[in-house]
């Protein structure tokens, strides 16, 4: 009995794995050459490194508000898509459209007044102010070319989470893929002046980065362009940009929460890295390091928390409740088991990844030793992962900004408050007891998935 709740037959996983392994392969590609970028900017420089990372850190709040801005619209566009309205889904298309030009506005003048007080909050390390005015610098620079690449890649981010939301997940892959071979390229010719190029250190990662997003862009455009038979949604969209005061209200109700949780988690988060730099420079460096090496391990329970998003949303908006339960269940099992897998290969691969990188041997062994931190958790993380996409499946918008941004500013942040300024710990045991918070969390997201709280028809109303 317990193996037929959790596990499901062939045709059930073909039917997933044709949804997951498109949004895996891609970001699977986006996450190596993040890792390929970070070790290129880490063979600069230690200073050079951190500079971008901390930018990046920053730059994360907005990806994260964008990413919440569009999660809300995306639940109704996935179970309108279910029941077959063509036109609710383009006002939720042009709801997006309008939600994110706001955030971009916003972001943009944020970051463009503000930009080098932010990253001074993370340099603390007074021992070091040649070292603290070199990061500064680096990160500044990096920062301000980044934000040319803000409007793309708000606009390729609603053109992909449609495509997804009506089932089509291998065009995105396929703009994301040839996206980030143009930044794995270009980051190499940039940064180091290669083909009479000039070199141009950390500038040149950004200007890399950019490129990249208009590329994504031009294809999403593209092909929502020529394929109309396959993209009828997108035929007129542009024509106006109404849309039905009823449902915009509904999507603010749903998505606002969403909105919020995104964005406190991605300022949490911010806070919880500005606890770590506490410690150092060295504590910054080796934070990136890890960082960007578990996101490339991470990217399995991404890729599923995305799928569960997509297939149980449409289940639910097609009015099969009980088949909804009964495949958040068997995803969610997939998720776990995935990532029990990959957490042994992390922790197998944590002493070789710190050596690549052009910095001291302390940062190394830090770095070591927090990536087999998260190789522990790892496991513990997906599984939240996927309650909290199962729960956001149904709009249970509330719940899932209880749980996931409740427990970061109750639990996790409080705890590194205080470890960062009442006590000495050095930054191994701050970050592990950070982390151990998801073990309730991760309690919380089982009994709310078995309750059955997140099954709901949006489409009904």
């Amino acid at each position: 009995m317990l193996v037929k709740r959790y596990v499901g037959d062939r045709p059930f996983y073909r039917r997933i794995l044709r949804v997951m392994l498109p949004i895996m392969a891609q970001q699977g590609i986006t996450s190596f050459v993040s890792l390929l970028d970070n070790i290129m900017v880490g063979r600069v420089g230690t200073e050079q490194m951190s500079g971008v990372a901390i930018s990046n850190q920053l730059l994360f709040i907005f990806q994260l508000a964008l990413f919440g801005g569009l999660s809300g619209a995306g639940i109704f566009c996935a179970q309108y898509y279910g029941k077959g309205d063509r036109e609710k889904v383009q006002s939720v298309f042009r709801f997006k459209v309008i939600s994110v030009t706001l955030i971009t506005v916003l972001a943009v003048a944020v970051y463009l007044s503000l930009g080098p007080k932010l990253i001074s909050l993370f340099l603390t390390d007074t021992g070091n102010p040649e070292g603290i005015a070199a990061t500064l610098a680096h990160g500044t620079r990096y920062m301000r070319i980044m934000l040319i690449g803000q409007i793309p890649l708000a606009l390729a981010m609603i053109y992909a989470t449609t495509m997804r939301e009506t089932g089509e997940t291998v065009i995105p892959m396929g703009a994301g893929i040839t996206a980030v071979i143009v930044n794995m390229v270009f980051n190499y010719l940039l940064i180091f002046g290669r083909l009479g190029l000039p070199r141009m250190g950390v500038a040149g990662a950004a200007v890399a980065t950019v490129l990249s997003r208009f590329t994504e862009l031009a294809i999403l455009l593209y092909f929502s362009l020529r394929r109309r038979e396959r993209f009828p949604c997108f035929a007129g969209v542009w024509r106006t940009l109404r849309v039905p005061v009823e449902l915009a209200w509904e999507i603010v109700k749903k998505g606002t929460p969403l909105l919020f949780n995104e964005l406190l988690f991605s300022v949490g988060m911010t806070v919880i890295v500005q606890c770590y730099s506490t410690c150092g420079l060295a504590a910054v460096a080796a934070y990136n390091i890890t960082s960007t090496v578990s996101n490339f391990f991470f990217l399995v329970s991404f890729a599923m928390g995305n799928s569960i998003a997509i297939v149980v949303g449409q289940e639910l908006g097609a009015g099969e409740l009980e088949k909804a339960r009964d495949t958040a269940g068997k995803m969610i099992a997939l998720g776990v088991a995935l990532c029990a897998a990959v957490s042994v290969l992390l922790a197998l691969f944590s002493p070789l990844f710190p050596r690549i990188y052009n910095t001291t041997d302390e940062v190394r062994q830090l770095a070591r030793r927090l990536l087999l931190t998260d190789a522990v958790f790892l496991t513990l993380r997906g599984f939240y992962n996927n309650a909290y996409f199962t729960l956001r499946s149904g709009g249970k918008s509330m719940i899932t900004f209880l749980f996931d941004s409740g427990f970061m500013w109750l639990a996790c942040i409080p705890l590194a408050l205080c470890l960062s300024r009442l006590t000495d710990l050095s930054m191994l045991p701050m970050y592990a007891a950070v982390q151990a918070v998801d073990i309730p969390r991760a309690i919380v997201g089982m009994l709310l998935v078995r309750k059955g709280v997140w099954i709901n028809n949006l489409t009904e109303a």
